[in-house]
């Protein structure tokens, strides 16, 4: 059954700033500019709709000014221009005749950038050089340093002297980690999805976690959402406490007001990586609890967590029809697949593509990544071929990654232990999620 949508109004503070208020929810919206700021607004209006199923109706105000806004989970929207209405301030009188609605509403530049409609174009400014311009200028910086192969060997031996250019692999390498760390310019959620279980979710969440962490320097957040129990915090190194992500909710239960204001106000509640610069929040790991994660919570939880991390990589349970995995995959920037090289683990991807489909997420699933994991070190090449032909058809890329004894035991992942052909793999999903972000 599809939740019923709270009522929804944007308040437009100025052509930066708004606010969102669902229910007793509120939520500050903020962006560079007046398209951006729009961009936003419709996408967490979007985020109610995919979680209902259904659109989503709100109401942008800006001074006295009021016009509806229906999003549909896939993204589109429009804006029922005919029956916005303007609210004169000195009207008192309850009796007083309603403005027309076939009046044009008069909205300042900020309301304008959300709203469809359009308006002459103001004249362009004189463009003249600035101080970015200037750094522009500059040249590329200085070449890279070989560090790799017979490039790498010369250039140590002759203390730098003859410096060759990287070599072909070096350069890729250097190449994909630079899209890892391309500017973000707004937190991304990142989710791995699979229904069925052994399909390396939890593993491809922690091991791209760590390639995102460690070339982007932390900020990098690994979440394990599953309404009871998953797996994600016992793979992760060992840390000094044992809350979960019920323990956080339980304190956002309590107060309004998240006590702190920065990342370490979170230290009581997430696992440090330290190694890897990111951290770990884990699902719920007491055996006689009795309580769960709903829509509600993922949505509270995402909320606050978007704050101070700039990227979430979201590990998901195998209920696909629990009410925090679609929170979760309506919350999705990016969608990553994962399946081994099974013939099982690949149809249950395949269905569950299927049905995001007919939930109407078909857009999500064009963008997603497929990640199809070697289940031993000589996996059926036949069948490979074949499953990557498939997906490759269906989302916007395959990556292939190996089979890495170190990660066979199901324990902690030591990510120093991790072969080489492995690391170099994951930098490649790593690269090709970011692409799309």
């Amino acid at each position: 059954m599809n939740a019923r949508l709270p009522d929804a109004t944007v308040h437009i503070l100025s052509s930066t700033v708004a606010e969102l208020h669902v229910g007793s929810d509120v939520a500050e919206v903020v962006a560079p500019d007046s398209l951006a700021l729009r961009d936003r607004v419709v996408e967490e209006i979007r985020q109610l709709a995919a979680s209902a199923g259904e659109p989503a109706h709100a109401t942008l105000v800006e001074g006295s000014s009021r016009w509806p806004l229906v999003v549909h989970p896939d993204g589109t929207f429009a804006e029922e221009l005919e029956a916005a209405a303007v609210v004169p301030e000195d009207v008192t009188d309850a009796a007083a005749p309603a403005p027309s609605v076939t009046a044009p509403t008069p909205v300042s530049a900020a309301a304008a950038a959300v709203s469809p409609a359009t308006a002459p174009p103001a004249p362009e400014p004189e463009a003249r050089p600035t101080v970015q311009d200037l750094l522009d200028s500059r040249g590329g910086g200085a070449r890279p340093r070989a560090t790799e192969g017979w490039q790498g060997a010369v250039r140590r031996a002759t203390g730098g002297l003859i410096s060759p250019a990287p070599g072909r692999a070096e350069r890729s390498r250097l190449d994909r980690e630079k899209r890892v760390q391309r500017r973000l310019d707004a937190p991304r959620t990142i989710v791995v999805l699979n229904p069925k279980g052994g399909a390396h979710k939890t593993t491809s969440t922690l091991l791209l976690a760590a390639t995102f962490g460690t070339l982007r320097g932390g900020a990098t957040l690994a979440w394990d959402n599953n309404e009871t129990r998953g797996t994600l915090g016992w793979r992760a190194q060992n840390a000094p406490h044992h809350r979960t992500a019920v323990d956080l909710l339980e304190e956002l239960d309590e107060s309004s007001n998240f006590r702190g204001s920065s990342l370490a106000a979170l230290d009581h509640y997430v696992r440090t990586q330290v190694d890897a610069r990111f951290d770990v929040l884990a699902s719920d790991e007491d055996a006689a609890a009795s309580s769960t994660i709903d829509s509600a919570a993922f949505d509270r939880l995402h909320g606050l967590l978007r704050r101070y991390y700039r990227l979430m990589i979201v590990d998901t349970g195998n209920n696909m029809r629990a009410s925090n995995w679609v929170a979760a995959v309506a919350a999705a920037d990016q969608l990553v697949i994962v399946s081994t090289v099974r013939e099982d683990t690949a149809a249950s991807a395949a269905w569950l593509l299927d049905g995001l489909r007919e939930k109407g997420f078909g857009r999500k699933i064009d963008e997603a990544v497929t990640v199809l994991t070697a289940p031993s070190s000589r996996p059926d090449r036949a069948l490979e071929a074949r499953l990557a032909q498939h997906f490759e058809q269906v989302t916007s890329a395959v990556v292939k990654a190996p089979f890495d004894p170190s990660l066979v035991d199901g324990g902690p992942i030591d990510f120093e232990a991790l072969a080489p052909e492995t690391r170099d793999a994951w930098l490649t999903v790593a690269a090709t999620v970011a692409d799309r972000l």
